[in-house]
């Protein structure tokens, strides 16, 4: 029997997709609830599974942008006695990933230490999704390649692809890398959906709000120092690292409560005003920007916030974030400092209000309490806001607000009078 594999409705909304790439070949034998190929929607890329076992027939290409509910491969049935491909199914990709294991032992010190905390494989999202639906780690990979006995093809492969591949660990090198040839050629490729849908949004919030930023900058060091003091403790106590992002979303989650206008936005003819905090954190993924939310930040400790993000930054990443944790975030933070921006004019995320945008930490010169010039980690900090909904007055005190908090960190709690461990839930 032939059964039809068709594109599903990713959501609501959601009328087409695109082949972001197939996970088989054409004429595999592929198993029942076996990923098959990923899609992407215009909110993330979601797997796509087989329905039956079988013999498969790939009808779509990969790049092609289809309508939900439009047949892109089918599953002949009748055929029998195929084993799942537990190997890379393009060839390109397993050479790939051979590449980087080899590079990775080559380099290696013969420490004899074989701990997964020293292995820094780089690997693709659908490598990584391979690995993760066969149960196979990167220790597996390497201690494989190690005993794998390296031929003719896989030396070619290696001098062909060696200076691209260590391209980018000679960060010290004072000599500018560059891959200009003076060749004149041009490339062509499909637009991503996510990209689409991103460009759409964008134009539209230009368009269609009354967009205003306001600008302030914070005293970083007393959250440095905190950080400096805490840090090994809070990491032993709780199990995750203490960044600035979690000082941030509470800083936000407090000021909001003094500017619930803030964490608001139009529904048709009504303003919605939310008694809860719903933090899209903007995340640089392989395939553009997305927002995964934090629910409910306004209740969650600095460990719970770092935890929540780490899951979704590390989701991200590998392209397996789902559009329910990309839905109904209330305000957003986006991080520019960490590529090196001084400072912006953040975009707001509709159909949110407003969004905090954070900036690099920079040693400049200030006009201290007790008159004298100093030098401390200052950055600049922005809120863009919808002036239709948000007035100065509100954008402004909201600003103040976050930078009061962030300077005095005590101030995130009630009353501030427990003291800072009681605020790193130590």
């Amino acid at each position: 029997m032939i059964v039809d594999i068709k594109v599903p409705s990713p959501g609501e909304s959601i009328n087409e997709v695109q082949i972001a790439a197939w996970l088989v070949e054409d004429g595999e034998f592929v198993e029942r609830d076996q990923d098959i190929a990923e899609i992407d929607s215009d909110k993330a890329t979601l797997p796509l599974a087989a329905t039956d076992s079988g013999k498969i027939k790939l009808i779509a290409e990969e790049g092609d942008t289809i309508d939900v509910g439009v047949v892109i491969a089918q599953i002949d049935t009748e055929v029998q006695g195929g084993k799942k491909v537990t190997a890379v199914p393009k060839i390109e990709a397993e050479e790939k990933a051979k590449s980087e294991a080899e590079v990775e032992i080559v380099t290696e010190p013969k420490t004899g230490k074989k701990e997964k905390s020293d292995i820094d494989l780089t690997i693709s999202p659908l490598a990584r999704k391979l690995m993760d639906s066969n149960g196979v780690g990167e220790k597996e990979l390497v201690e494989f390649f190690k005993n794998y006995r390296i031929g003719k093809s896989d030396v070619a492969f290696y001098l062909k692809e060696k200076d691209r591949v260590t391209a980018g660990s000679k960060a010290t090198d004072s000599t500018p890398v560059t891959s200009w040839t003076g060749a004149r050629n041009t490339q062509r490729k499909k637009m991503t959906m996510l990209r689409k849908k991103l460009a759409q949004r964008l134009v539209s919030v230009k368009n269609e709000t009354a967009m205003l930023t306001t600008f302030n900058e914070v005293n970083m060091t007393p959250i440095m120092g905190i950080r400096a003091k805490y840090k090994e403790v809070f990491k032993e106590s709780h199990g995750i690292g203490l960044g600035f992002m979690s000082f941030f979303t509470k800083a936000v989650t407090e000021a909001i409560a003094h500017f619930p206008q803030i964490n608001s936005q139009f529904d048709g003819d009504e303003v919605v005003i939310y008694d809860y905090v719903d933090i899209s954190i903007a995340v640089s993924g392989p395939k553009g920007l997305v927002v995964p939310v934090v629910r409910n930040a306004e209740m969650l400790s600095l460990a719970e916030i770092e935890n929540h993000i780490k899951e979704l930054a590390v989701k991200a990443h590998e392209n397996r974030i789902t559009l329910e944790e990309m839905q109904g975030g209330t305000f957003t933070i986006t991080n520019g400092g960490i590529f090196g921006s001084m400072m912006s004019t953040p975009i707001i995320n509709p159909p949110q209000s407003a969004i905090l945008g954070m900036h690099n930490i920079v040693q400049r010169p200030i006009a201290a309490v007790n008159g004298k010039m100093e030098i401390h980690p200052m950055m600049y900090v922005a809120v863009s806001y919808d002036h239709r909904l948000i007035d100065g007055r509100e954008s402004v005190g909201f600003l103040v607000k976050v930078k009061e908090m962030l300077e005095n960190p005590e101030r995130m709690l009630y009353g501030g009078k427990d003291g800072v461990e009681v605020l790193l839930g130590l």
